[in-house]
């Protein structure tokens, strides 16, 4: 017998009705449902959290009208500042520069490429800036010796192409935006 679990069901009509249909649906299926852990949501009224991603009312850049649709969670946000954060600290101070850009870039890829569906230019900007922070005050603490918090040495461009740092923003401009 096959089994369903951790399901969650969109709809505007009341949670009743969706459970209701989507229970004959699984039925003809021969599929089995725990009742117990389904959810049923009223979208866009109930924002989601689901493998990550926010499911639920996102704004144009422009200000001119909202849709339906998805965007990286705030955990999922604060989990890469967690680990851009912890890469970076005193303790990996004897790495050589190249490693410790391997490490970070590998990072970053790795999440940009599975948060890479919907509206991810907020999310991507703001990692964006993390990162760059973080590599620039590794760089001042453990190659330079720059002490004081001057991070002059280091520019943006010079993280992007003397260092290549990862720029989410150059990945963004390739993605497609969804359509309404």
């Amino acid at each position: 017998m096959n089994y369903t679990d951790d399901i969650c069901i969109l709809g505007k009509v009341p949670a009743v009705v969706m459970l209701s249909a989507f229970t004959r649906i699984m039925d003809q299926l021969k599929l089995s449902v725990n009742i117990q852990k389904a959810r049923c949501l009223r979208c866009p009224e109930e924002a989601l959290e689901f493998l990550g991603y926010g499911i639920g009312t996102n704004y144009r850049r422009n200000g001119k009208g909202a849709y339906i649709g998805t965007r990286p969670s705030r955990s999922s946000v604060q989990g890469i500042y967690r680990n851009i954060s912890e890469q970076t600290t005193k303790q990996y101070g004897l790495l050589e520069n190249d490693e410790m850009l391997r490490r970070l870039n590998w990072m970053l890829s790795d999440w940009a490429n599975y948060f890479r569906l919907g509206q991810v230019s907020p999310a991507y900007a703001a990692v964006d800036a993390l990162a760059r922070r973080r590599l620039r005050q590794w760089l001042c603490r453990n190659t330079y010796n720059v002490k004081g918090g001057r991070f002059v040495r280091f520019p943006d461009d010079i993280l992007y192409e003397k260092y290549d740092l990862t720029c989410f923003a150059l990945k963004t401009r390739r993605l497609p935006w969804a359509q309404v």
